[in-house]
């Protein structure tokens, strides 16, 4: 399709509004009006005179064609003219296409930040009146947001300038998911690597232990991600471990996450081996358990196996196991999504986090052109309605809320617990709160200062770069002290 703005320049919002609707389509943005050849067009300008300021948008598709104007006053400034034609092009998109999205105009991935600024300008009310009718969102996202908001105030009221958490990263995984699109590889693929990988994971980890110490900054909480860490044998699980803790003070931390996503790699001695090195959060994720959805989205394990990793996790003293779901997966539907919360809530785990489909593009499921219909944005709107019903309902509540681009339907993530057993390490980060080292192929450290600024320093991406380039990893370490030196701990 093609985006025509005139008299503008707010291009980053008005494309991504539009990719709200048509997440596929190719959008060429120009800046004169749209010719008679073009029959899928958008329009968005403005005009001003002495008089005020004249806002239009236009919409032509299929035979459907409408214009809608607005008046604004002389010296209205950039942020109101781009919500304003960000509301009349919603308006036209929603009667095209008879869907209405139900974040309304919002397209940032982080609700819950500009709610809070919101609260503090206007109040609790005003910021609910703003997210309602200026932004076009529907009650019950402002509830959630609002909700998700308090506890994320609560987790974020714990941390200081001089904090810090630790993430690294296992890119490899029994096999990629056809959603995916992080920097994991298959072991069948990449089996030769995951050795030297472990040995040089133990290193960094070591000269980030190190200069977070030179530096003074006291560890807060750490996670271990991937890929799937627990595609390392139980051995190489401990060796990283004992580096671990014989490089951070893992006393200070309030919390330790270790993924044992895929149920097919959960056995005794690896859970043995997680929890002697010190994990007290484990997350076990199902994304379904309904098998044909498993199989249409390449994981070779069954319902029954993420049963049976669960009660093994509980038999061996695990206290405190998230689940993850994901709304929206090719086969499934609404029946079969409340049948895997009944299973889930069956467990009861001490946390969900329930994920909106996200169609990456470096993905499978989109380079194969696996792509779900239009109507999915409903029905994913229906499951992730049934999950905050009964999730609340038994217990467990909104601690921490994201997007993500290109989720089916425009719709959240959103992480639920019981009390005391939220995930501090998903919320730091999300927040930008504090600064984030991260060791490992694909992981980049988020380094914050205590004004806010954030400067980020990127590893590489693949496991066979990480190894055959490691000494410039350890060089760039150092772009961590000169961070520090640039912008002192208060």
């Amino acid at each position: 399709m093609k985006l025509c703005l005139i008299g503008n320049g707010f291009r980053y919002e008005l494309e991504n509004l539009c990719r709200l609707f048509f997440p596929f389509e190719r959008i060429d943005v120009c800046d004169a009006a749209p010719g008679a050849e073009d029959g899928f067009a958008a329009l968005a300008a403005r005009r001003t005179g002495r008089d005020g300021v004249t806002l239009t948008a236009g919409f032509r598709r299929d035979g459907f064609a409408e214009e809608a104007s607005e008046r604004l006053p002389a010296g209205a400034d950039d942020e109101t003219c781009e919500r304003r034609l960000a509301v009349l092009l919603f308006g036209l998109l929603c009667q095209a296409t008879g869907a209405r999205p139900p974040w309304g105009i919002l397209t940032g991935v982080r609700p819950g930040k500009l709610m809070r600024r919101l609260s503090e300008e206007m109040g609790a009310e005003g910021a609910r009146r703003y997210f309602r009718e200026e932004l076009l969102c529907r009650d019950e996202k402002i509830d959630l947001c609002l909700a998700a908001q308090a506890g994320e105030e609560a987790i974020l009221s714990t941390s200081r300038s001089d904090h810090f958490s630790l993430y690294f990263s296992v890119p490899f995984c029994p096999t990629r998911c056809s959603y995916c699109s992080f920097v994991s590889h298959s072991v069948e693929r990449s089996a030769k690597l995951i050795e030297p990988y472990v040995e040089r994971l133990c290193e960094e980890l070591r000269a980030t232990g190190a200069l977070a110490d030179r530096l003074g900054l006291k560890l807060s909480t750490v996670y271990m991600g991937g890929g799937t860490p627990t595609t390392l044998s139980a051995g190489q699980l401990a060796r990283v471990f004992a580096a671990l803790a014989a490089s951070f003070d893992l006393k200070s931390a309030s919390e330790f996450t270790v993924e044992a996503g895929r149920p097919d790699t959960v056995t005794p001695e690896r859970l043995d081996a997680i929890r002697k090195g010190g994990a007290t959060r484990i997350s076990i994720n199902p994304q379904s358990l309904n098998d044909r959805v498993l199989e249409a989205i390449g994981r070779r394990h069954t319902a029954q196996q993420t049963l049976d990793a669960f009660a093994l996790a509980r038999k061996m003293g695990f206290d405190n196991v998230n689940m993850d779901l994901i709304a929206g997966l090719p086969e499934d539907d609404t029946d079969s999504f409340s049948h895997t919360l009944d299973g889930v809530l069956a467990l009861d785990p001490e946390s969900v986090t329930v994920h909106t489909l996200s169609l990456k593009r470096a993905s499978r499921m989109t380079v194969g052109g696996d792509r779900p219909a239009a109507e999915a944005g409903r029905t994913v709107d229906r499951m992730l309605t049934e999950a905050n019903r009964r999730l609340t309902g038994a217990g467990l509540f909104p601690y921490y809320l994201y997007r993500q681009s290109k989720t089916v339907g425009n719709m959240e993530n959103t992480g639920y617990a019981k009390p005391g057993f939220e995930g501090r390490y998903n919320v730091f980060i999300m927040d930008e709160t504090h600064s984030i080292l991260a060791c490992g192929a694909g992981a980049v450290t988020k380094l914050r200062a205590a004004d806010g600024f954030i400067e980020r320093v990127f590893n590489f991406k693949y496991p066979y770069e990480y190894l055959s380039r490691f000494d410039e990893i350890l060089a760039r370490k150092e772009a961590v002290a000169g961070f520090y030196g640039r912008h002192p701990l208060v």
